[in-house]
């Protein structure tokens, strides 16, 4: 139970902003296709660009 405590704190914010970002592009995606490819290129920089800012230098 403590390793999956410790798996969510570390990992857990990445993975919501991943789900969202997903479902904007997905949204996007819907209404039409080339918009859901932009709107999920532009929400991964903007995820690598948050996870970058962690602090913790691992590159995760």
């Amino acid at each position: 139970m403590e390793q999956w405590k410790e798996f969510f704190a570390r990992h857990g914010p990445g993975m919501v902003l991943l789900a969202g970002a997903g479902a904007v592009a997905l949204g996007a995606g819907l209404i039409c296709l080339p918009a859901g490819f932009i709107a999920g290129g532009v929400l991964a920089i903007a995820w690598w660009s948050l996870d970058s800012l962690d602090g913790r230098g691992d590159g995760l």
